[in-house]
């Protein structure tokens, strides 16, 4: 597939089979979720004990994960229950690898969240790597400290790219973004669409319908 272009995956996780039925309902059963839901080196925002868990594939190129960032950002902040795992899963473009990079290294100073939404607000379908530095040094990120930590941690944040890489596979994504919320799958959605999943994630784990923690 064309994203192996860009990461070069050699070896990693072994795939496991399909965690979502044509339903898009995840079936526990079938991988691990564990793996997926708390990755120590993903990054996290939202509220860490939160009733129902999204995890958010997406990629810095792509049109609909930037029309959605803005709504899921106002749905885990309004909602307050919310935890957030970020999965960076640059399977578009070369720079799209590169403002994963950027995100994951802004990280080490405790500013994913900063990088990551001035990343999202670039406007437009495609982000060369110049334009997604001029928006990450915009942030008020401290970008020496960017710089260096990039270097120092480029196998780290790359082994992490792989490990998304490989869950990605392990679900049978085929493209961003891909929303895992509570025990379902969905791609692109609007404010309502997050508020109508999240609630419908509730009942379905009220009724005992829950993904494995």
């Amino acid at each position: 597939m064309q994203r192996r272009q860009f990461l070069a995956l050699a070896g990693g996780m072994a795939a496991a089979s399909t965690v979502v039925g044509t339903t898009g309902h995840l079936q526990a059963q079938d991988v691990d979720i564990k793996a997926i839901l708390h990755d120590p080196d993903a990054p996290e925002t939202g509220n860490p004990k939160g009733d129902v868990t999204i995890v958010a594939f997406a990629d810095y190129n792509c049109p609909f994960c930037k029309k959605s960032a803005p709504d899921l950002a106002r749905i885990v902040k309004e909602d307050g229950k919310v935890r957030l795992v970020y999965k960076d899963w640059p399977i578009l473009t070369d720079a799209s690898v590169y403002g994963a990079q950027l995100a994951l290294a802004a990280q080490y100073q405790g500013k994913y969240d900063l990088a990551h939404h001035a990343l999202m607000a670039i406007p437009g379908r495609q982000s060369p790597k110049e334009k997604m530095l001029e928006a990450v040094k915009a942030s008020g990120i401290d970008m020496n400290r960017l710089q260096s930590d990039l270097r120092t941690h480029n196998d780290a944040i790359m082994a992490l790219l792989r490990r998304t890489m490989s869950q990605a596979d392990s679900l049978g994504l085929q493209g961003t973004p891909t929303y895992l919320i509570g025990p379902f799958r969905t791609s692109t959605l609007d404010y309502a669409g997050f508020r109508e999943a999240l609630a419908e994630a509730r009942r379905r784990q009220a009724a005992g319908d829950r993904v494995a923690e």
